[in-house]
């Protein structure tokens, strides 16, 4: 796992987290989604770096990576 990513069950219900933080990998990935920029959100969250919210997209690039995914016969 990236070093900058943890989870804790006893933090954010379990969810990968920004390490020492509270705030959650999918709330970043949400934000950008939206089209939030990298700027906007590390405005909204002073103790974040540009490191952090790289880290988010390696995490969940990893997580896609890693799932495997089975393709279904039509009914």
């Amino acid at each position: 796992m990236n070093e900058r990513i943890e989870i804790h069950p006893r933090v954010c219900g379990g969810q990968p987290v920004i390490k020492g933080t509270r705030i959650s990998v999918a709330a970043i990935l949400e934000q950008l989604a939206a089209g939030e920029s990298w700027d906007s959100i590390l405005h909204g969250y002073p103790e974040l770096t540009r490191a952090d919210i790289q880290a988010v997209l390696d995490y969940a690039r990893q997580a896609v990576l890693h799932t495997e995914i089975t393709a279904l016969e039509p009914a």
